[in-house]
């Protein structure tokens, strides 16, 4: 398993996650549909044209989902136990069809369960980036993570 165990998080340390995703039309409208959400803004074509943003905007949601999954294959893949939460979570810069999108993670803080030995909490910050450099979400994540067996 490539996840990392709660010993091995550095406070301070950030990973540049390798995968990236071009967002396309299908992803926005699946997502979209799958969710029942139906928002014109990300699935009517004549009414995002007449919107401030003149086309469809990536669902949010599929954004964030898709920034904390960009980063479990190189950190916590197999070694987490569970989402304890997430916080702070803004989009600066709205997502379109086609956008390609990269992501960075910082570690915020680690440490051990109070009550359960096997496990401890790690707190990321996740960074997603359009192909122009542009910050296109944010958030703040607590995971609970498997420490090293003994």
């Amino acid at each position: 398993m490539a996840g990392l165990y709660l010993e091995e998080f550095v406070v301070g340390h950030v990973f540049q996650h390798t995968l990236r995703k071009t967002v396309t039309e299908s992803d926005n409208m699946l997502f979209s549909v799958m969710t029942l959400n139906p928002q014109p803004l990300h699935i009517d074509f004549d009414f995002a044209a007449r919107s401030e943003w003149g086309k469809p905007l990536v669902n949010s949601l599929f954004t964030l989902g898709l920034m904390i999954g960009i980063s479990v294959n190189d950190i916590t893949v197999g070694t987490t136990v569970a989402n304890l939460g997430m916080k702070e979570t803004t989009f600066p810069h709205p997502v379109f069809h086609g956008d390609t999108i990269r992501v960075e993670t910082t570690v915020i803080s680690v440490r051990e369960s109070k009550s359960k030995p096997d496990r401890g909490i790690v707190e990321f910050e996740h960074r997603a980036y359009n192909q122009h450099g542009d910050l296109v979400a944010k958030c703040t994540r607590q995971a609970m993570m498997l420490k090293k067996a003994a």
